[in-house]
């Protein structure tokens, strides 16, 4: 069933292409969360109310864990990918040295503040080889490797990662944040021990998110206690709406068409390549939706106010930040020294339509020329 376009956030004459801080909310999500907020009862009630409330979170919980290759029984219900992340350092046994990757995301970084670093290439991939030889010395590990970035959409070779950390009776945990929904995530498949995901990156409802077991993964304490949910992994009462919300837009993200996404995703790069941009990561693969554009010379947050009064909507690196615009680790990483300042990323939602690439592709060269000229009056 193709999805309606009717859902785009802010006023209905702007092109959004933020996806990546928030996707547009699917039909289908908005139509569960208001169906499940009619149901009144708390889901660890043993009443009628409890029960109905119980069945809408179960059903949820069978239809993301079954999308994303876990089994229900080890899917942890979460407030969002950051406490995800989070409940995967924390929970984990003791002693356990960590180990990430110079471009994980600041949920990951914060987390396990104080871990290893394994670099990552010019093209935006963790060096594979420079976790094998940490790995090499014996010490019980976690390591955290995303799935995807979510500044530059280069995808990261999680399964030989993860088979790597395995030789070597490590854990390995997989931030798949910005992955889920746009290319395939399996638990399974991947190998990692446990896994990440996120409603609103999926198009549902913000406030929701999961932390995916494999069924060897080890669990050592919950990060919140509380009156014993999700197994005793996870205390609080959830979310039951939000909850309904994110397994709807987890259903509908199989419908969208990747090849199309890519297509306008390439024309955006290209209209932009022609005004002087370089594009960040390009020599990988990459998320059909995600580009990261440098414009040498040009401060980030000038360019993201500059398309703002376009009528566009992009950012600058992560939009986690409490609206600060900095320097992005995941460029320095990559050894793109300034350019690290002077990028903003274009990233494209389920609902993005011919009609924002071309007003994209229009507006880019008018930009990046209004915004260098004080450059070249200063050079002369």
């Amino acid at each position: 069933m193709c999805q309606s376009r009717r859902s785009r956030p802010g006023p209905s004459d702007m092109h959004y292409l933020d996806a990546n801080a928030t996707q547009p909310l699917r039909p289908a999500a908005r139509d569960a969360v208001l169906a499940a907020l009619d149901i009144t009862g708390n889901p660890s009630s043993v009443h009628q109310a409890g029960r109905a409330a119980r069945r809408i979170m179960e059903d949820s919980r069978e239809a993301i864990a079954r999308r994303f290759g876990a089994r229900p029984e080890d899917l942890v219900f979460t407030s969002g990918g950051t406490e995800a992340d989070a409940l995967a350092i924390h929970a984990m046994p003791a002693k356990r040295r960590l180990i990430i990757s110079a471009i994980e995301h600041d949920a990951v970084r914060a987390a396990a503040a104080g871990a290893l670093m394994v670099p990552a290439g010019a093209d935006g991939v963790a060096d594979i080889d420079a976790l094998a030889a940490l790995l090499g010395d014996g010490v019980p590990s976690l390591v955290c490797l995303m799935l995807a970035n979510n500044e530059t959409g280069v995808i990261q070779p999680v399964q030989q990662a993860a088979a790597i950390c395995r030789r070597h009776g490590a854990i390995v945990h997989v931030d798949a944040v910005q992955a889920a929904g746009r290319v395939t995530v399996d638990l399974a498949t991947l190998g990692a021990h446990s896994l990440a995901v996120s409603s609103h990156k999926l198009g549902g409802p913000a406030g929701a998110g999961a932390l995916l077991l494999a069924p060897d993964a080890p669990f050592a304490a919950a990060l919140i206690a509380g009156g014993g949910q999700e197994r005793g992994r996870r205390g609080g009462t959830p979310p039951v709406a939000l909850i309904a919300g994110f397994a709807a837009a987890a259903i509908a993200s199989a419908e969208d068409d990747p090849d199309r996404i890519a297509r306008l995703r390439d024309q955006a790069e290209r209209a932009a390549e022609q005004a002087g941009a370089i594009v960040c990561g390009d020599r990988a693969r990459r998320l059909p939706n995600t580009t990261c554009l440098a414009l040498p010379g040009v401060r980030a947050d000038a360019q993201v106010i500059a398309f703002d009064l376009e009528r566009i909507a992009v950012s600058a690196g992560a939009a986690c930040s409490s609206g600060k615009v900095a320097a992005s680790h995941v460029l320095r990483a990559m050894g793109l020294g300034t350019l690290a300042e002077q990028a903003i990323r274009v990233s494209l939602p389920w609902n993005v339509a011919q009609a924002d690439i071309d007003v994209f592709a229009a507006a880019y060269p008018r930009v990046a020329d209004r915004l260098r000229a004080p450059l070249a009056t200063r050079a002369a």
